[in-house]
């Protein structure tokens, strides 16, 4: 299915197999980004934070969408979540893409 609604129900019928799954949440989040759904992209983002709290992405992609909504006190603190969360996974690239969007926002 190459549709943003095909790919939500695809995403949903996999949750129903796996609620926890903390990269099909997410991807909902991802594809609510892309609608511009801005209020349900933050809930599946934060879904997913909470399945994996090291999932450093997630916050990265939660902290575009609270910027986009001109949240930036949100994004700041999201951003710093997130660089928390890449240090702790260890994760270089992440911990310098974070860092660097916090420089931008800061």
């Amino acid at each position: 299915m190459s549709t943003a609604g095909g790919r939500i129900e695809q995403l949903r019928r996999l949750l129903d197999k796996e609620p926890n799954d903390a990269f099909c949440l997410y991807g909902l989040g991802q594809e609510y980004a892309r609608r511009g759904d801005s209020t349900s992209a933050v809930q599946w983002y934060d879904r997913a934070i909470a399945a994996d709290p090291d999932m450093s992405y997630a916050y990265f992609h939660k902290a575009r969408v609270l910027q986009e909504a001109d949240d930036i006190d949100g994004a700041v603190a999201t951003l710093r979540a997130g660089l928390e969360a890449a240090r702790r996974a260890n994760d270089a690239k992440a911990t310098n893409e974070i860092a660097g969007y916090l420089d931008e926002l800061t």
